[in-house]
């Protein structure tokens, strides 16, 4: 039942993220899904979203190099090799910044924040303030777009209220209060993370596609929240995430949004999870279709 797949999902995050600084592992939820020549498409949502299965293919080239996931590969999450430096390290403002440091590990405790602001942001907001992350590694293929999780951020009254859907109530008054003084745009709740959802998705999800060579010229690509389904279908364009974080404004801060990583789980840990392929522009490459259709 609805309920019970539920219930099964929190357990899963709970146990995972109660283990998660000793373990460095983190499971939040995942979309499953799965490119030629794999047999099926098994797609679970995350927690948040209702749960469904279906068949079907999408368009994307399984590279045969090693597995990737696990918070072990890559020396651990936010330790992959780095060369030792005399330069010194450019500190960044935390309180606009939501980076990992180059030690073993050290991503585990900054990516269970972002995960927490995460679910208490979108328990405000629901979708109406969620985005889609894409990560797009050209020197390994130009043409593969791997979902890599979403982001979350505060938004104003009067965009909840617009969205039906939304859980946002305006009695809560502590809830809704912004720590910054400005409310992020969807470019800043990806680019103020930036650092973070790139390593975890190069160390964590496809080192093989990510890491090493390719890691160099790595895109962030968005979608509209929860829009999965759709984009796997080629009925959403991808836009390509433009802008540093030196962009960010003064009143901003990084309290304000959060990160839900997406987590591979059984075969996606070796053959990859959900990837579409787009044109250079973002737009599909094949035609709309429906699943079971």
């Amino acid at each position: 039942t609805k309920g019970h797949r539920r219930t099964t999902a929190n357990r899963i995050r709970t146990a995972v993220f109660a283990g998660l600084l000793l373990s460095q592992s983190v499971v939040v939820a995942a979309f499953q899904s799965q490119a030629p020549p794999l047999p099926s498409l098994c797609q679970n949502i995350h927690h948040h979203h209702p749960s469904f299965t279906s068949q079907t293919r999408l368009d994307a080239k399984k590279k045969t190099a090693g597995g990737g996931g696990g918070f072990g590969s890559s020396g651990g999450f936010g330790g992959a090799n780095k060369k030792k430096s005399s330069s010194k390290a450019v500190v960044l403002d935390p309180s606009k910044v939501r980076s990992v440091s180059g030690y073993t590990g050290s991503g585990t405790k900054v990516l269970a924040t972002a995960a927490n602001n995460f679910d208490r942001i979108r328990k405000l907001f629901g979708k109406t303030a969620t985005t889609d992350v894409y990560v797009r590694s050209p020197l390994n293929d130009e043409t593969v777009f791997w979902f890599v999780g979403k982001v979350v951020r505060m938004i104003t009254d009067e965009e909840a209220k617009a969205d039906l859907n939304s859980n946002w109530r305006p009695d809560a008054t502590t809830e809704n209060e912004l720590v910054g003084t400005v409310y992020p745009t969807e470019v800043e709740a990806i680019v103020s993370q930036k650092r973070l959802i790139l390593e975890y998705a190069k160390n964590q999800l496809r080192p093989q596609n990510m890491a090493g060579p390719y890691s160099s010229a790595l895109e962030l690509w968005s979608a509209p929240g929860d829009s999965e389904m759709d984009t796997v279908q080629n009925k959403i364009k991808l836009v390509k995430v433009d802008g540093s974080t030196k962009d960010l404004r003064d009143g901003f801060h990084v309290k304000d949004v959060g990160y839900n990583p997406e987590i591979y789980i059984g075969d996606e840990k070796e053959k990859g999870g959900l990837r579409v392929v787009r044109d250079l522009e973002g737009m599909p490459v094949k035609p709309e279709f429906d699943i079971g259709s």
